[in-house]
């Protein structure tokens, strides 16, 4: 047997130049020597990748909930006590259950106890500062004004933000775009994009929002001339939200449109079903029909909007400057032009600026929040001027003042108080969302006494502080818009937060305000409406705020607009 150069068993092939000083060694005795070695780290890596997969379980499950669950307590912040792995999250799921099962007996707006069953119990036994666990997840319920002022404000906004398993959640049907954002990337996002809602940028979109709302009120007017005079409010204002948002925003067809809301619904249903279950590390790779699913309607969305953003990217390639107008009107075209901008600069690999899948993200985000707050706003308004005439005609009369015979135009809209007053009700009443969290990525002190330690979850439960009797008074669970009258002296910052406060607040929040006015303008301006004896009164939480059957009214037309 002949000796052979080592090089040639570490990369030094035949007939190659070796310029290395080896040694000649026998080629048995060689691999004698290395199986030992090759042995050992054979054995050895998954022994190493089980021991981090320990720790990280370990770490999860039990050493930071137990850090985190001393240092509460020790402030005296306690809650009911979690089970091993799951925390309180099969109580929180049955409260809810038996809390939502049936309809609600009376037309109340008292439904706290309804859809935050768990609050009611819990701040009974434990005070209004508790805890409770969802799965390891520790989460601080604070509903102390101050507290919850300083939590939103700038002071804390870069050190906290959306906690992983929300994100983990809600990927499929929003992405990571800005309302999952954190840190720097959410500070850049909030930069791009906050203009595209700016006053200046809303006065155009009037128009749009007007032919939009003109065509459904054909729509309902069509419905009663088919049916009789019952319409079903909630399916017409879905579909119109959805309509303005496509238009306006993302320069995209009804039908477009339409099948990119289907797709989102469908989405979201199932995020809403999938968190009533503990999420377990590494069960994303794990096959199942729910996750295939997710995958089908995922894919089949992210297609539809590539489709649409091909199309804008199409127009924006006709034009030299990357800017709104080249690469068509609104937000998605203020997206393109950031992705542009990119490039031209340079920044492909930059971490912060926006490619083809954050753009993806980014509209999945603005369809869903764009379109699911003005819906639900509308249709809960619906409802309520539909059972309180007293105000609808209020409304009306102030409508006709201002707007005359003619469509609301963007300097009516500052005029229009009493829908205002309206609008304001209904969001303290019934806001989209019910909570609003927050993850501490760091230690952070509030009210100068409550240190929340990094890790854990703050839970604002916005529903309960709308409806708090301490704040609004014993009528707080009443529809009274002259609670926001010009003039009269408000509750303070932390007590109305229907798009939440400070630097992370809802980047939509005046567009949203715009359309609700328009809307509701042009529909007490062609119709009189109320509840329909149909109507059964059941609030939902499907991530927001929703009837559960819908809000059929009966209308009577008056004139057109």
């Amino acid at each position: 047997m002949h000796a052979t150069p080592l090089c040639l068993y570490i990369g030094t092939g035949p007939g190659a130049s070796c310029h290395c000083t080896c040694t000649d060694v026998n080629k048995a005795e060689f691999l004698s020597k290395m199986l030992p070695v090759v042995v050992l780290v054979l054995v050895a890596s998954p022994l190493l990748l089980l021991a981090n997969a320990v720790w990280i379980t370990a770490s999860c499950y039990y050493l930071t909930p137990a850090r985190i669950r001393r240092i509460l307590s020790r402030q005296g912040v306690h809650g009911p006590t979690p089970r091993l792995l799951v925390g309180n999250l099969h109580d929180v799921s049955a409260l809810v259950a038996e809390a939502t099962a049936g309809d609600m007996g009376s037309l109340s707006h008292d439904i706290v106890g309804r859809l935050l069953p768990h609050y009611v119990l819990w701040s009974k036994t434990f005070g209004r500062l508790f805890v409770y666990w969802y799965g390891s997840e520790p989460r601080v319920c604070v509903t102390d004004a101050g507290m919850v002022r300083e939590l939103l404000s700038s002071k804390h906004a870069h050190v906290t933000g959306k906690s992983w398993l929300q994100r983990q959640g809600a990927k499929h049907f929003i992405g990571r775009g800005l309302l999952m954002a954190n840190g720097a990337t959410w500070s850049h996002q909030r930069h791009v994009i906050a203009p595209a809602f700016m006053a200046d940028k809303l006065k155009g979109r009037v128009g749009h929002m007007v032919e939009c709302t003109r065509q459904t009120v054909w729509a309902l007017r069509e419905a009663v001339a088919r049916g009789g005079n019952e319409v079903e409010m909630g399916a017409h204002m879905t579909r119109l939200a959805g309509d303005v948002i496509a238009r306006t925003e993302f320069d995209t067809s009804y039908e477009t449109g339409k099948r990119i809301f289907h797709l989102i619904e469908e989405l979201q249903r199932l995020t809403a079903r999938s968190s009533r279950y503990l999420w377990v590390p590494g069960s994303q790779y794990f096959p199942s029909k729910y996750r295939r699913e997710m995958k089908r309607l995922n894919g089949e969305l992210e297609q539809v909007l590539k489709e649409s953003i091909q199309r804008n990217r199409e127009i924006a390639d006709e034009g030299r400057t990357p800017s709104p107008e080249a690469c068509g009107r609104g937000l998605l075209g203020m997206l393109l032009a950031e992705m542009e901008k990119k490039k031209e600069n340079e920044l492909g690999h930059g971490e912060l600026g926006y490619d083809a899948q954050t753009i993806i993200d980014e509209c999945k985000t603005f369809f869903f929040a764009g379109h699911e707050t003005s819906a639900l706003l509308l249709t809960w308004a619906t409802m309520l001027l539909a059972t309180h005439p007293e105000w609808q005609d209020k409304a009306r009369a102030e409508v006709a003042q201002v707007c005359g015979d003619a469509p609301p135009a963007a300097d009516h809209l500052p005029k229009l108080a009493v829908l205002q007053m309206v609008i304001n009700e209904t969001l303290r009443l019934y806001p989209p969302a019910t909570l609003l969290p927050r993850m501490a990525f760091e230690d952070i002190t509030l009210g100068g006494e409550l240190r929340v330690p990094r890790g854990a979850s703050v839970w604002i439960p916005l529903l309960a502080i709308h409806h708090d009797e301490a704040v609004w008074g014993a009528d707080a669970h009443e529809f009274r818009p002259d609670r926001f009258a010009p003039g009269r002296a408000r509750p303070g910052a932390g007590r109305f937060l229907p798009f939440a406060a400070g630097p992370r607040n809802c980047v939509g929040q005046a567009y949203a305000m715009v359309e609700a006015k328009i809307v509701l303008a042009m529909l007490l301006a062609s119709f009189r409406f109320g509840i329909s004896d149909e109507y059964r009164h059941a609030p939902v939480n499907v991530l927001t705020l929703r009837p559960r059957h819908g809000v059929p009214v009966r209308l009577l037309p008056l004139r057109s607009l």
